[in-house]
């Protein structure tokens, strides 16, 4: 399985922002839609945003909905999330993943191929 290899994660104050980004090395993602996960300490993972493998329609959970943007550059293997506003509930290692087809729902069986999982933290 390709294993995707995310970066960017760190420590930030609320209100603070990061940008995590997600690369497939062998990019055979380019068509696939690709997707952001996250999980918290005694937390189930759960779906934070979805991007088509165009770039041309993303879903966010209701919990980052206009504090969170997905995007990718058409063509390409790789995806980002710019998080802004950032709250102490964002604390989790955040997961990218590759989408089983153009465009993935929320579950985590939409999605075939995950990395290792960036930290980030929020301070209060």
């Amino acid at each position: 399985q390709v294993r995707l290899v995310e970066s960017g994660g760190g420590l930030v104050q609320a209100g603070g922002s990061l940008r995590l980004s997600c690369e497939d090395p062998r990019r055979t993602s380019s068509n696939n839609a690709m997707g952001w996960f996250r999980q918290a300490p005694g937390k189930e993972r759960e779906f934070v945003a979805v991007i088509g493998w165009n770039g041309g329609r993303a879903v966010y959970s209701d919990s980052v909905k206009d504090r969170f943007t997905i995007s990718r550059e058409y063509g390409k293997s790789t995806v980002y999330l710019q998080m802004n506003s950032l709250k102490p509930e964002d604390t989790a290692t955040y997961y990218c993943a590759k989408g089983r087809s153009s465009f993935a729902g929320s579950r985590s069986t939409d999605y075939t191929s995950w990395g290792q999982g960036t930290q980030v933290t929020v301070s209060s």
